[in-house]
């Protein structure tokens, strides 16, 4: 070969890669099918930003920005299988709004990822936080209001939108919550808590089966794309018209969002970013144990950590692994993306003792650098204080973690509650749970509330009245926190377990016989429930010391309670009379330094005028009743 001629030796080499070259199989073109996130803000805190692109064929694959004021940084990351792609992407403080490019250019060919600069969002009236000056109130979409039968189908036409089936979907949307806004300013609603609006699996889900049948993901908890809302709500378009308008009636907006799992029908279940990007696998996971009280105990080992913080809830839904790093800047870049697009006000964020401390102390920092007001409710759904505080932000645990999370649903007073008005036992657990504030870093901004959507309605305990439902509103919404209302109890709906505790509110979906939104459309113990409500809550508005007050228990009796909420400007006396008989009842006011002979005026005309007399007061309390107190 080497006495060859140079011509006939390039010859035969080349015939030689053309036979070898035949027999290898062509890699195929690189393809795009998502990016995430799909577009970011130039002066953001997060910068670069962390796009993660799948698609197909991305082994080896280089990145170039296409665009002024974008720039690749760094090295990209695919994993093994070429299927989804990772890469750090800067945006020029100076960058202007428009559409950007991503190339990825492979051996077999080159393909454009887009991409977006988009203009921020003005920051006055949004990403305001939610405080003790908020009444809240929780809907799910698909169960509150129709307000457009466009996006019924294609759910209608596949028999996926049944009103019959408590777990199919029933048709409310995002346009028909912008419909009912007047309503729930009327009713005095200042924040409202949607579940999630994520794009859930759009069919059957034949892992979470009910009575051994699929159901559908009408609730929002099977998230298939973070970064796209369910076509059974709406659209994004829909979704930001929403907040706004919202905004422009005084009305805050509080996304629930989901960091600790994914559906059952995501496409990472199938095809995983990261070898790590789940705890577990389809075939191969641990079961969650439920038993959080384990992770505030000091004693407990990473081994009877780990069914709790790695199993998949439910024993279906895939549990997330924020200590990969791709999954927590992930998740962080998510939240952030959600309010940066809407211009929300606070986050709920489901099932927080799942997911390691530590993340969401990053989480929330990174929450507070680019909208420091925006605050989070964590749910630990627990009716121990020492569990539930164990997770409030602002103060460090023995692990050394400060969680930061802002506030929490006060769960350990819901249960006194519930008994004490909704099974008419005694009255005394609540004061005593109140007696364990002292557990939390900051139990004044907890979140109150006699029932949401995962535990049954009031009115559907054993014996619940709507006048005790009426004395149980009364309470959460003058005792110390933020009040939240559950859609419907307003008007005194019942309800078993999930789904029952679902039911569609009567007015806008086809068929209904009444319009529970108007006050002709209820009944009379409904239109009782719902003026008591209103009643008390402008009140609240009115009354600064029931929104800012100090909490003074001033007295108790097994089925008796008084209490103040008082500022330097003012004090605000509650007098609630559980008990299925009239009662005199006589309580201390010294810590309030009222005058002698000041004069107490019910502001809900339930008794009569009360006076102060050697720094005590004596009330005639009717059968199960309450009474807000000014002082003249």
């Amino acid at each position: 070969m080497n006495n060859l001629r140079p011509l006939l030796r390039l010859t035969l080499l080349a015939a030689f890669a053309l036979v070898i070259g035949s027999s290898a199989p062509a890699q195929s073109r690189p393809e795009v099918i998502k990016v995430e996130p799909p577009n970011w803000w130039a002066g953001h805190s997060v910068n670069p930003v962390r796009v993660m692109v799948r698609g197909r064929n991305l082994r080896g694959a280089r990145v170039q920005a296409a665009g002024a004021g974008l720039r690749v940084v760094g090295m990209p990351k695919v994993n093994d299988r070429g299927t989804y792609l990772f890469v750090d992407v800067s945006v020029a403080p100076s960058a202007q709004p428009g559409a950007r490019r991503l190339r990825l250019t492979t051996a077999s060919g080159t393909v454009d990822a887009p991409f977006e600069i988009t203009a921020a969002l003005p920051r006055a009236n949004r990403f305001a936080g939610i405080s003790t000056d908020d009444v809240i109130y929780l809907l799910m979409p698909d169960r509150f209001s129709n307000g457009d039968r466009q996006n019924d189908d294609p759910a209608k036409s596949r028999g996926l939108l049944d009103r019959s089936k408590p777990r199919y979907y029933h048709g409310g949307d995002l346009r028909g919550v912008i419909n009912r806004l007047p309503y729930l300013k009327d009713l005095g609603v200042t924040a409202l808590w949607l579940n999630p609006w994520y794009d859930n699996n759009d069919g059957l889900n034949e892992v979470e089966k009910y009575d051994g049948k699929p159901i559908t993901d009408y609730h929002g908890y099977g998230a298939v794309d973070f970064y796209a809302v369910d076509e059974h709500f709406g659209d994004l378009s829909t979704l930001r018209e929403f907040v706004d308008a919202a905004h422009r009636a005084g009305i805050k907006v509080v996304q629930d969002q989901v960091a600790n799992h994914t559906g059952p029908y995501h496409p990472w279940v199938k095809d995983s970013p990261t070898p790590t990007w789940f705890n577990g696998t389809e075939a191969d996971h641990i079961n969650e144990t439920w038993q959080t009280w384990t992770l505030q105990d000091p004693h407990a080992t990473p081994e009877v950590h780990r069914p709790i913080l790695d199993g998949w809830f439910l024993n279906i839904l895939p549990d997330l692994n924020q200590n990969d790093p791709e999954v927590a800047k992930y998740i962080i870049q998510n939240t952030l993306w959600w309010a940066g697009m809407t211009g929300l006000d606070a986050i709920r964020q489901d099932t927080l003792p799942y997911v390691p401390r530590r993340f969401w102390r990053d989480w929330m920092a990174a929450i507070k650098r680019e909208y420091p007001n925006m605050n989070v409710v964590g749910e630990t759904l627990d009716g121990d204080p020492a569990i539930v505080s164990f997770f409030q932000g602002g103060a460090k645990r023995f692990d050394g973690i400060d969680s930061g999370i802002d506030t929490e649903f006060d769960f350990p007073l819901y249960y006194p509650i519930r008994d004490a008005f909704a099974k008419n036992r005694n009255l005394k657990p609540v004061p005593q749970m109140l007696a364990r504030d002292h557990l939390y870093a900051n139990p004044g901004v907890l979140v109150t509330h006699l029932g949401l959507h995962d535990v049954p309605r009031f009115m559907g305990e054993e014996g619940a009245t709507h006048e005790g439902l009426m004395l149980a509103q009364t309470f959460v919404l003058t005792t110390r926190g933020i009040p939240l209302l559950y859609y419907g109890d307003e008007i005194a709906m019942e309800g078993g377990n999930d789904p029952d505790n679902r039911r569609d509110f009567p007015g806008d979906f086809p068929g209904d016989r009444r319009n529970a939104f108007t006050e002709q459309g209820r009944s009379e113990k409904e239109r009782k429930v719902y003026d008591h409500v209103r009643r008390v809550a402008r009140l609240r508005a009115e009354l600064e010391p029931l929104r800012r007050g100090k909490l003074v228990t001033l007295g108790f009796t097994e089925q008796q309670y008084a209490y103040a909420r008082t500022t330097p400007r003012g004090s605000v006396i509650v007098v609630i009379n559980n008990e299925g008989r009239r009662a005199d009842f006589e309580f201390d006011v010294t810590p309030l330094r009222l005058r002698e002979g000041a004069r107490l005026s019910d502001r809900l005309n339930v008794t009569d005028d009360a006076r102060v007399s050697g720094a005590t007061v004596r009330v005639k309390m009717p059968a199960r009743s309450a009474s807000i107190f000014t002082v003249n």
